[in-house]
């Protein structure tokens, strides 16, 4: 009895114990439109009017989050990520394709999936900008879709 009683507190013990957190890592909370989020511009073969920001992480590191704003009726260029990407529009209207799919039309609030190294490009179809959230796993780059993926 005594060892059956042992292994359930070792094993009670191990399943209560809460996962390690990073140091220094605080919760998060934030809005396009807060004063702390800092826009900057996308990497140079995007056309004018396309920013980001970074809202989580450092983007030369694993998990970064960042915001991509564009304005209304933007259409930007093919291109790709080292990084599978997790996206939810937060505003406006997009239309998103990625290489040999049909496109995707996502509206706010919507979810969408990229793989590592997919070929996509797309255009704000809505009158307002659209808006991004974008999580990587790797670290955030992007390639013109003529460079080798």
């Amino acid at each position: 009895m005594k060892p059956l009683m042992t292994t359930s507190l070792a094993l009670a013990l191990v399943l209560l114990t809460p996962p390690p957190v990073r140091a220094n890592e605080l919760a998060l909370s934030v809005s396009p439109d807060d004063s702390v989020v800092q826009w900057g511009p996308c990497p140079a073969f995007f056309p004018d009017g396309c920013e980001l920001a970074v809202i989580h992480g450092d983007p030369a590191k694993p998990n970064a989050d960042i915001l991509f704003k564009i304005p209304g009726g933007y259409a930007f260029p093919a291109h790709w990520h080292t990084s599978a990407e997790r996206m939810v529009l937060v505003s406006g209207e997009m239309s998103l394709t990625y290489q040999g799919q049909q496109p995707a039309t996502l509206k706010t609030g919507m979810y969408a999936y990229g793989p590592a190294k997919a070929v996509h490009h797309g255009q704000c179809v809505s009158s307002e900008p659209c808006i991004l959230v974008i999580a990587f796993e790797a670290p955030v780059d992007a390639f013109e879709a003529d460079e080798s993926p």
